[in-house]
């Protein structure tokens, strides 16, 4: 399995991690190297803040909106219908921060898959969290997703934040800062740490 050795890193932590990475089983994490970043990075938006089932329907209703092709382009984004849009379930609010990434991507700022690919994390994300309703959170998503970096640890995140809080039977979930620092000892496979976060059982 590929990730065969960051489960056996991760299940040599402690007795928590041993029982819940047995629990779980095989990490079964699938990128989607196949997107390039402004596909990536709409699709992350269309997810913000909301449950995986509503995601999925918010851009199935996008590409509805574009029969015969597997996802718009960002010159056909930027023209879209901004009612359109909202239509397909995204507030004002992220219908313009979509619209933003298409027009970034038509100049430039949106770097293409082997532009992407080439960029340091860290370079990636200064480069895109400058865009409206871009947070660090989207480009980490980005990343572990279609550029297939080993060792991101989406801190922000309440889920992988959670999880830990419920992993460790914590009464206060940690802050940003606390899972960076708890994070350090999850490298080189917090991707990996994260799968296994947010699948933590609940109750």
């Amino acid at each position: 399995m590929p990730y065969d050795r960051a489960r056996q890193f991760l299940a040599a932590l402690d007795d928590d991690w041993a029982r819940h990475v047995a629990a779980i089983g095989p990490c079964l994490h699938e990128p989607k190297p196949t997107r390039d970043p402004y596909e990536a990075l709409v699709r992350a938006i269309a997810y913000q803040q909301l449950h995986v089932r509503a995601g999925d329907a918010i851009v199935g209703r996008l590409l509805a909106l574009f029969p015969g092709q597997p996802f718009p382009s960002a010159a056909q984004l930027l023209a879209s219908d901004g009612d359109a849009l909202r239509r397909c379930g995204f507030s004002a609010s992220k219908v313009a921060t979509i619209q933003g990434i298409a027009d970034a991507t038509l100049s430039g700022i949106v770097p293409d898959y082997p532009t992407a690919q080439a960029m340091d994390d860290e370079t990636l994300i200064a480069r895109l969290t400058p865009l409206r309703g871009v947070g660090r959170w989207t480009v980490e998503m980005l990343l572990i997703y279609t550029l297939e970096r080993p060792d991101i640890l989406p801190a922000d995140d309440f889920g992988v934040r959670d999880g830990y809080r419920r992993l460790k039977g914590l009464e206060q979930t940690p802050t940003r800062r606390q899972m960076l620092e708890l994070g350090q000892a999850w490298s080189p496979y917090r991707t990996v740490a994260a799968w296994y976060l947010w699948r933590v059982p609940r109750g």
